[in-house]
């Protein structure tokens, strides 16, 4: 009998994981251990694997670990089972779907986080502790207590203590944007924007009437001298700036720039609206331009860009009561209020430490994979190696619209400059998001295909004939 058992144990499957210490869930190591082992080619296509009771004996932990790591596994595609002959590597899945999509800028899945765990746990503690009444009916009043609560929580590093009363919950950035637009200024009136800026606030200034002008900016952002000559000129009601990790330029301001601008939004009494939805992703950001003019800035902060967008739940800073009063009677106008269920969870996990566990994993995968985009593109990089995206200046020979059609031929999508031109601002650029390709390798894949395309005059590429 022995000597049986001895023979079947010579065919057993002999892969196993290294586990250690501090170093995230077990089974969370198992599945990144398969995932690694595909990847660098140790685990091949159709290799048997343990069964999960043979792995749980060899790793000396319990078989529930076991059973969700290679659950994991079978959500991330690694492993496929074939009944009695036991648990294989996975065939790599074809891609019916060639795009790879570099244009919408989200949070990239971060490795060792659990989200799906973590989103059945978050809702389960609403579920429990909040009444079910209160997550079905209206919040007029800019969030519940606990939520204006959560978003003080939430601005702490950028501000400190803060009175939760002055935080309004908003149904994400974009609402917040056009209710603000439309609380402070007028049909006609001039609203200032760097020369490249968010397309949602075009969006909202060309539906109501409002002037979208330019300010022009450097290195550093907008330019103190030509803001100031600007408000002289065309009395703007607001100044639109994004100053940590700008979208599209990926331009973090510095310090002295964000004062002097907040100090000439005082000298010629213009509001700032400073949205800042990616300075938790940054590396020692300056502070915000709200620290320098508290009463002067209107600060915004989403969650969607740190987190994840499904949740649809911002913050903004109003500390004038009569500014937050109109700007919620815009904002009722349009989207009354943020979901009740998203911002109890939104708060749930601020409260439980998920919100800041999520959002360091968010920033070491896009730290990762701005490493990766600085090693393929090379001389043409010219991120700041934090946040979801890249700024690429084209060559001459390339102009961005020319590019962004020729790279959608290669299976690519990028966003070119025009789509982020504030007026008549003349860009050559493309915004390359690194966020939305969930798998690392096929990123790594659509940033050399696109440094390829770079390489190339736009002359070879004819059209083809069927």
């Amino acid at each position: 009998m022995s000597q049986l058992k001895s023979m079947q144990d010579d065919h057993l499957p002999n892969w196993q994981p290294r586990l250690a210490p501090n170093k995230g869930p077990r089974f969370l190591q198992i599945a990144d251990a398969l995932q690694a082992g595909v990847a660098d080619g140790s685990l091949t296509p159709g290799e048997r694997l343990p069964t999960q009771r043979q792995l749980a004996a060899r790793l000396g932990v319990d078989l529930t670990t076991v059973t969700r790591a290679y659950d994991e596994a079978r959500r991330r595609h690694l492993l496929e089972g074939r009944g009695a002959r036991g648990t294989y590597v996975a065939a790599p899945k074809a891609e019916l779907n060639a795009i790879l999509d570099l244009s919408m800028n989200t949070p990239p899945p971060p490795d060792g986080v659990d989200f799906d765990d973590m989103l059945k746990q978050g809702l389960s503690q609403v579920l429990m502790r909040a009444d079910n009444g209160l997550l079905m009916t209206y919040h007029l009043g800019g969030g519940s207590d606990a939520d204006r609560q959560a978003g003080a929580t939430w601005l702490a590093p950028m501000f400190g203590q803060l009175d939760a009363r002055q935080i309004v919950v908003c149904p994400g950035a974009q609402a917040a944007i056009a209710a603000l637009v439309l609380a402070l200024t007028e049909p006609g009136d001039v609203i200032l924007a760097e020369p490249a800026s968010y397309p949602g606030l075009r969006a909202a200034a060309t539906q109501f009437g409002r002037r979208l002008m330019a300010v022009a900016a450097d290195q550093h952002g907008m330019l103190p001298a030509m803001l100031e000559q600007a408000c002289r000129q065309h009395k703007p009601r607001l100044v639109y700036l994004n100053p940590t990790l700008q979208n599209p330029t990926a331009i973090t301001m510095p310090a002295h720039r964000r004062k002097e601008l907040a100090s000439i939004a005082q000298r010629c009494d213009v509001r700032i609206v400073e949205d800042d939805p990616y300075w938790l992703l940054a590396a020692a950001p300056p502070p915000p331009i709200a620290t320098f003019a508290p009463q002067q800035v209107l600060y915004l902060s989403t969650l969607s860009k740190c987190l994840t967008p499904g949740l649809r739940v911002a913050f903004v800073l109003i500390r004038d009561p009569v500014e937050r009063e109109r700007f919620l009677a815009a904002l009722r106008s349009f989207a009354l209020m943020a979901a009740p269920l998203t911002a109890a969870l939104a708060t749930q996990w601020i409260a439980d430490g998920s919100a800041d566990r999520l959002m360091q994993g968010v920033r070491k995968e896009a730290r990762l994979r701005h490493r990766l985009a600085r090693d393929i593109l090379a001389g043409r990089y010219s991120g700041a190696g934090d946040g979801l995206h890249v700024w690429l200046d084209l060559p001459a020979y390339w102009n961005s619209s020319q590019l962004a059609h020729a790279a959608s031929t290669c299976g690519i999508a990028v966003t070119p400059a025009h789509a982020f031109a504030t007026g008549s601002a003349s860009l050559n650029a493309i915004r390359i998001s690194l966020g939305s390709i969930k798998d690392r390798g096929r990123l790594q894949a659509g940033l050399q295909r696109l440094s390829d395309l770079l390489a190339r005059r736009p002359e070879s590429f004819g059209a083809a004939v069927v």
